[in-house]
């Protein structure tokens, strides 16, 4: 499974030896110009890079029409098509739309399946399997919350936050088990995997040899707040902060070590 973790701008360069591909947040381009430098260089060595929509950051898609300009213009290995959180039908409008409105982007096309229920998850699903060139799978749908249980333990033992995140751990690995199980799974597509809660839930998809790729910043910003992996398992918790929001951090030496550390230790989880 190829890994990158999104980084701040200082930490960029030594990106590049922790990070199989480049992920770019396209909406950091508006007024970072540094970093839109640093994927156009990085398509120039050769390594892949896949071109988000920022939905997570913006809580909607990045315009689409000023999104398939930099499309055009940076020339991407990946893009994710503009979708809508957890709506099935707007996100196959919408990848459907701007298909028909840009027919001839370079790079394949990434698309993201969003819904409420496991019917619309898996109706978006079909569509992207039909349509997109990638699939990619969020790390939080709320269904999630009520596809996972846990165990009384668990619920004694960890705060109100740490139970969310252990039931979107469990709940994508549930939803990409009902999927395989009920024959809707593509295993001739590649998949891609959003963002994560819990960084151990990558020890449990070794045998989908479909998953290709994993973005996320839970290492890095874990190393930036001081929060180092425990070896075997990554973190208890999750940062509530966003790299976008640190993309202009400066890196300590104790920084840079500690997220040196947590990227390798991902890295063994997988």
């Amino acid at each position: 499974m190829l890994v990158s973790h999104e980084s701040p701008i200082s930490m960029l360069e030594t990106s590049r030896k922790y990070n199989d591909y480049d992920y770019a947040l396209v909406h950091l381009f508006e007024t970072h110009p540094q970093y839109y430098n640093f994927f156009k260089v990085s398509l120039n060595l050769g390594r892949e890079v896949l071109l988000d929509n920022s939905i997570f950051e913006l809580g909607e898609a990045f315009d689409s029409e000023k999104f398939a300009e930099y499309v055009e213009e940076l020339k991407p290995t990946y893009y994710v098509v503009p979708d809508v959180l957890e709506d099935s039908a707007a996100t196959i409008a919408s990848f459907h739309k701007f298909n028909l409105n840009y027919p001839n982007l370079p790079g394949l096309k990434i698309g993201v399946v969003q819904g409420t229920t496991y019917q619309e998850l898996v109706d978006c699903y079909k569509y992207m399997s039909d349509n997109a060139d990638y699939i990619a799978i969020s790390f939080d749908y709320s269904w999630y919350q009520g596809a996972t249980s846990l165990t009384k333990r668990d619920r004694l033992n960890f705060t109100e936050r740490q139970q969310i995140l252990q039931r979107q751990r469990g709940g994508r690995k549930r939803l990409i088990n009902m999927l395989i199980e009920d024959r809707v799974w593509n295993h001739s597509k590649p998949h891609h995997l959003l963002g994560c809660s819990l960084a151990d839930e990558f020890a449990d998809y070794s045998s989908i040899k479909s998953i290709r790729s994993v973005d996320t910043s839970n290492p890095v910003v874990a190393g930036i707040v001081g929060e180092r992996y425990l070896k075997g398992i990554g973190l208890l918790d999750k940062p509530s902060i966003l790299l976008a929001d640190l993309i202009k951090e400066g890196i300590s030496p104790d920084q840079r070590e500690d997220i040196l550390y947590n990227t390798s230790e991902f890295k063994k989880l997988l």
